[in-house]
């Protein structure tokens, strides 16, 4: 196991191990783009992350006390804001080659809590293929498998047209009529290319653009009124119900 400092630079290609971990706190940290062979499981004891992975363009939220799957090969950026304490296990693709093949964000439940924590600690000569090691693996890919997933992904339309979109990821998309007028383009040709590039439509987009964004800013503690207001809810009580019918819980709740 490995205490990676702010500074420090890490490559768990070049151990040669199926599996290698990590651990570290960081603040106003930003990766820059990078992929390597093996594949990655990110959890976050406190704060968040943003993941943006590469084709296709993906912008994932990775909030407290949740798992990101990054595939082996896949180019991405982890960007965190304030301090996140973090746990990294990776593991080599050709042992477990049946883990999903995108970027998605976990559940994780007390026992593969407690899986990762030992796993990130474990010194990296471990021999991972037989013994405890080997059935503490053997379990961890099985509670990876079974996690439910979360609803933290933001496909990127790729379209020149709706650069605007991209580029302004901090700011609340705004209606489509006024989208459209900026662009340059009906609303029924914006439609036609979001759906084309990100399978939603654009008031589903939208939408979805809000929960990331929501819960980004819950993670770092901002209060609950002044996230409605950011997102254009008329109420409090209003953004509370738009999060409960996106996530199954309440804000207070799902933060907790």
């Amino acid at each position: 196991m490995a205490w990676l400092e702010p500074t420090a630079t890490f490559d768990p290609d070049r151990f040669g191990a199926p599996i290698v971990g990590i651990c570290s706190a960081l603040g106003e940290h930003d990766s820059g783009v990078h992929q390597h062979r093996m594949g990655q499981v990110l959890f976050t004891r406190q704060g968040c992350v943003r993941i943006d992975a590469q084709a296709p363009d993906l912008l994932c939220l990775l909030p407290p006390t949740r798992a990101a799957w990054i595939p082996a090969g896949i180019a991405h950026r982890a960007r965190m804001r304030a301090t996140v304490d973090y746990r990294s296990v990776y593991l080599d693709p050709r042992h477990w080659p049946h883990l999903p093949a995108e970027v998605v964000i976990l559940d994780v439940n007390p026992l593969l809590r407690e899986l990762l924590e030992r796993m990130a600690e474990a010194p990296f000569a471990t021999d991972w293929s037989q013994g405890a090691a080997a059935h503490l693996a053997g379990l961890c890919i099985a509670e990876l498998q079974a996690a439910g997933q979360q609803p933290m992904r933001l496909p990127l339309p790729r379209d020149r047209r709706l650069a605007s979109l991209v580029e302004g990821l901090e700011q609340l998309p705004p209606p489509l009529h006024e989208l459209a007028r900026t662009v340059g383009a009906s609303e029924k040709t914006i439609g036609r290319l979001i759906r084309r590039d990100t399978g939603m439509s654009y008031q589903q987009w939208r939408q979805q653009w809000r929960l990331v964004r929501a819960v980004e800013q819950l993670a770092i503690h901002q209060p609950l009124s002044q996230v409605a207001l950011e997102l254009g809810f008329a109420s409090d009580s209003a953004f509370i119900a738009f999060f409960k019918s996106m996530t199954g819980s309440t804000p207070r709740v799902y933060c907790r």
